[in-house]
């Protein structure tokens, strides 16, 4: 071994700490193990090297074998100092440490001719078909990774929409970010044959996180290197958030595991790392009432719903909701769409019109409104429970969000509500609220009626799924 590449190579070596160097060892050496015969064992650890076919053995379950493929073009392609590139099949130990530093340690630069390798074998300009290809592959392999290593967090692929056009929607919305030298962005047709040369695609890897984030997912769970070391920073801790309230309810969420990453990306840090399911209509009824029972003083939300003609979109709310005839929220809400489209569309500042609840009152809508203003909001469901409204045009003001609902004026299929981040201790057992609570005109009717003690019945506990505590905390 030259000096240029053992000083190279314990540069690379140099990033990791003793345990996490014994760790790469020891997941080389059992590839290694399965790459060469029984006599090859007395060789010296620079001798070694990994086959395809070991590498595919090594993660046919956790990892889908397009993607196996993938690291190994990513690992090839680093070339060793005296040796021509590509020349050998096989995986050294350099070329694998290497692989390791600069995908898990290493800026957008290092990381850039890797993903080129990764994104197509042969060397030059990478066409947009290719990418999203790569993409949606990534995608897949992190939804599969988490699956099989059971890594979830409480969700499963049972509980959730079908991932298959999460994965799609994802993918194209991480496509969006694609910018050509120019300034440009393709889309549709052009942008599948639009070719795109090196710098423009470290561009879109340095502005778009999940890219890399995704690698390291996959390159940590798929060959389990790295993958309970402290060095993992929250981006990979909180990718998927903590479920709690759906356990053996029978319920199939109207999130895909794609669109759970993406917006629980976009929530502040701090409420990343759990969701409770607090209010869904196929559980709790089709009820504006039940609606505001379950979800008022209950912290920040994101609410989610879902049309008759299959669109699927939400938004997040920053604050606790109150029943009061006036706006409230702040400029960490937003609106989302999921399905035909994944996107988030946060504040302008034109206004300050991101959440309204209200029930009950004569002079003011009542209903659960986000962005824009009265009888024209970005997002609306009525208090007469399953009609909403989604009016754009073109832009929601307070949001800059498009129409999200097939129709301008829509029918309600389905809606769930989830709090994020930790429960407000207001709403623990002393400030469970209902209807009752938030709307005293109801509570004074059943006095008249002489039938407040009943109306305790109405008053449903949050659930706490205490025997999740343990998986989250195995999973962090």
């Amino acid at each position: 071994m030259g000096n240029a590449e053992s000083n190279a190579y314990q540069n690379h070596l140099c990033r990791f700490l003793p345990e996490e160097q014994s760790d790469i060892d020891g997941v080389f050496g059992t590839l290694s193990g399965l790459s060469s015969s029984a006599g090859a064992k007395n060789g010296k650890a620079t001798k070694k090297t990994v086959t395809l076919a070991a590498l595919q053995a090594y993660t046919r379950e956790p990892l889908p074998e397009q993607m196996t493929v993938r690291l190994y073009n990513g690992m090839k392609s680093i070339g060793l100092t005296g040796k021509s590139s590509g020349l050998s099949e096989q995986i050294a130990k350099e070329q694998f440490v290497i692989f390791m530093s600069n995908l898990l340690k290493g800026n957008a630069d290092e990381k850039i001719t890797i993903i080129m390798r990764m994104i197509s074998k042969t060397e030059g300009p990478v066409k947009g078909k290719q990418i999203q290809e790569f993409t949606e592959d990534l995608i897949v392999s992190v939804v599969h990774v988490l699956s099989y290593r059971k890594e979830l967090k409480g969700w499963n692929l049972e509980n959730t929409r079908d991932s298959a056009s999460g994965v799609k929607a994802l993918a194209s919305q991480l496509l969006s970010e694609l910018k050509l030298a120019d300034g440009t962005k393709p889309v549709g047709p052009q942008l599948m044959e639009t070719n795109f040369d090196q710098s423009v695609i470290e561009d879109w890897v340095y502005r778009v996180p999940q890219i890399s984030i995704f690698l390291s997912v996959v390159i940590r769970q798929g060959l389990h290197v790295l993958h309970s070391l402290p060095d993992q920073t929250k981006d990979i801790l909180n990718l998927v958030p903590g479920c709690k309230g759906i356990k053996g309810r029978g319920l199939v969420s109207l999130f895909d595991i794609p669109s759970i990453i993406y917006i629980n990306s976009h929530l502040p840090a701090e409420l990343q790392h759990k969701w409770q399911l607090l209010f869904s209509s196929r559980l709790h009824g089709e009820s504006f009432s039940q609606l505001c029972g379950h979800i008022v003083n209950k912290g920040p939300c994101v609410v989610i719903l879902k049309d008759v003609d299959g669109y699927i979109f939400g938004g997040f709310a920053s604050h606790s909701w109150e029943a009061k005839p006036q706006f409230q929220g702040d400029n960490r809400c937003f609106l989302f769409s999921v399905f035909p489209s994944l996107a988030v569309y946060t504040y302008t500042g034109y206004n300050d019109h991101y959440m309204y609840l209200n029930h009950g009152q004569q002079t003011m809508p009542n209903g659960l409104g986000m962005g824009g203003q009265h009888g024209y909001f970005g997002l609306w469901v009525d208090s007469d429970y399953g009609k909403g409204h989604s009016k754009a045009k073109p832009r929601c003001t307070t949001y800059n969000s498009p129409q999200l609902s097939a129709k301008e004026d829509f029918t309600l299929d389905a809606m769930e509500v989830w709090a994020v981040g930790d429960l407000p201790e207001s709403a623990g057992t002393k400030g469970k609220k209902s209807i009752l609570d938030v709307d005293p005109e109801a509570q004074a009717l059943l006095e008249m009626t002489g039938k407040s003690r009943q109306s305790e019945g109405l008053r449903e506990p949050i659930e706490e799924d205490d025997d999740d505590d343990d998986d989250d905390d195995d999973d962090n």
